[in-house]
């Protein structure tokens, strides 16, 4: 089918329900809001059961994670042979679901950004002992639309919290150096913001080939961070997520840089490579139900006294 045929539905206009229709109205004019919203530049219908009527060839699932249980399973038992984009989390905590007759995708943007591209491709054959990552930032600046402690991110009830919200960091951790194998974590909230979710998690783990594994994370932090640092034979490496660039020492040292690279087109990408059907780096429903197994079992561990 022509891109510019392309029948979408977007489900869920919240910030990010509105960025992927501002992306996706550049390739197709055909897109469908399901939303209560009103006031929405698109076509919009209210009712889930009229998903079926509309037929839509390309769903994109972004409202509150803990209602997207309800519109996967609404999906399946209702619509088969469509491809589905789910953002990430594909839930709010790991349930069986049986997902066999459309094709689903999950939105772990981060795989289309360079730096983790670069790493994957070129550390495979790589001697790594340690891999060290950090992710910090500030969970009030993150959206200037709405306060903070109202925003999906703040409430339980809505699938919030800082290990669902940033679980970037468990997917590129699987998709490139292989499954994590916990020895300790420690998630909680610790910080002083007006939330009831997690905001602080510390993890010790292995990795493929005995890699040993340390990541840390919280979004309380004004210090707005994503490095990941890798000691290999012969070699150490610092990457930058948000600075778009790369630092290699050995003995030649280099440094690689996108400097042009805006978050953004991580997005632009995931989109071109599921409508050009070249869906390598789309995370599967399968793997990222196996990232909310790990999230489980993180949650599950004993925190410290």
């Amino acid at each position: 089918m022509k891109l510019n045929k392309l029948r979408v539905l977007v489900i869920g206009y919240g910030s990010i329900g509105q960025k992927h229709c501002k992306i996706l109205k550049k390739f197709t004019p055909n897109i469908t809001v399901l939303s209560k919203k009103k006031r929405i530049n698109f076509k919009r219908i209210k009712n889930v059961n009229q998903i079926v009527k509309l037929n839509p060839d390309y769903i994109v699932i972004s409202c509150e994670t803990s209602k997207h249980y309800y519109y996967l399973n609404y999906i399946e038992r209702h619509i088969s042979k469509k491809i589905i984009l789910v953002e990430k989390p594909i839930m709010e905590k790991f349930r069986r679901i049986n997902l066999t007759n459309n094709q689903y995708y999950v939105g772990y943007n981060l795989r289309f950004h360079p730096v983790i591209l670069f790493l994957k491709k070129n550390l495979k054959n790589k001697k790594i002992n340690y891999v060290n990552i950090n992710a910090t930032s500030y969970l009030p600046n993150w959206r200037k639309n709405i306060k903070y402690e109202d925003s999906s991110s703040a409430l339980k009830k809505k699938g919030g919290g800082l290990i669902l919200d940033l679980s970037h960091e468990l997917d590129y951790i699987n998709w490139i150096f292989g499954k994590i194998s916990l020895i300790y974590s420690y998630n909680n909230k610790i910080s002083n913001l007006k939330i009831n979710t997690d905001d602080f998690l510390l993890l010790f783990g292995k990795l493929r080939k005995k890699i040993k594994l340390n990541l840390c994370m919280n979004f309380f932090s004004r210090l707005k961070k994503r490095e990941i640092i890798i000691e290999g034979k012969d070699f150490s490496l610092k990457a930058d997520i948000i600075k778009n660039n790369l630092q290699y020492f050995s003995k030649k040292n280099k440094k690689i840089s996108w400097p042009k690279f805006d978050i953004n087109q991580t997005y632009i990408n995931q989109h071109k490579n599921i409508l050009r059907q070249n869906f390598r780096n789309l995370c599967k429903a399968s793997e990222a139900i196996n990232t909310l197994k790990l999230i489980d079992q993180i949650k599950r561990k004993r925190k410290l006294r």
